[in-house]
């Protein structure tokens, strides 16, 4: 199983340079994050070899939220190529997400 990557403010732009990535702003403390959690670890397993998933913990890299305007977890990005091409703000369904990453990668 392939876990989804953490991603912190000195790896970020690195990570969503090149292709498609799903990043997922959390925290421990929140609960909706923890519903979240097990959703984003297995897209990452499924999408392994075409997209890159990711998690950042807004408590150790609250310049990233700041930078996203994050303000309610979880939230999660979706960048194609490092741009923002989809935001999504609360606890999402698996179906949700996978198509998002399936339009992204169309």
């Amino acid at each position: 199983m392939m876990p989804a990557q953490t991603i912190t403010t000195d790896t970020f732009a690195t990570t969503i340079k090149d292709g498609v990535t799903l990043v997922d702003f959390w925290a421990t403390w929140c609960p909706p994050c923890r519903m979240q959690g097990p959703i984003v670890e297995k897209l990452s397993e499924e999408y392994s070899d075409q997209a890159k998933v990711g998690k950042v913990d807004v408590d150790s890299n609250q310049e990233l939220a700041t930078q996203f305007g994050i303000q309610s977890i979880p939230t999660l990005l979706l960048f194609k190529d490092g741009e923002l091409i989809n935001k999504f703000i609360g606890l999402q369904s698996k179906d949700v997400l996978d198509g998002a990453l399936k339009d992204a990668l169309a």
